[in-house]
């Protein structure tokens, strides 16, 4: 059964660290990395960075609202 995020954590620079499931779990962002790219994770997707990096992105679906920096906070 798959979960989604509800919250974020972002460092001093701005960047997503960390990330809280719908069951309350925390993650870091490894850990929610794989999660997401075992399909664990519904309203994300995986995405590649200018630097080639893997990133953990929200799927576009037009609504800024829902988009990974706008999730609550903790």
């Amino acid at each position: 059964m798959a979960t989604e995020f509800v919250a974020v954590r972002h460092n001093e620079d701005g960047d997503l660290t960390h990330f809280k499931t719908a069951d309350g779990n925390i993650l870091n962002y490894d850990e929610a990395l794989a999660l997401v790219e075992q399909g664990e994770v519904d309203g994300v997707t995986i995405g590649k960075a200018r630097n080639g990096r893997t990133t953990i992105r929200g799927v576009a679906d037009g609504d800024p609202s829902n988009n990974l920096d706008h999730l609550e906070t903790f």
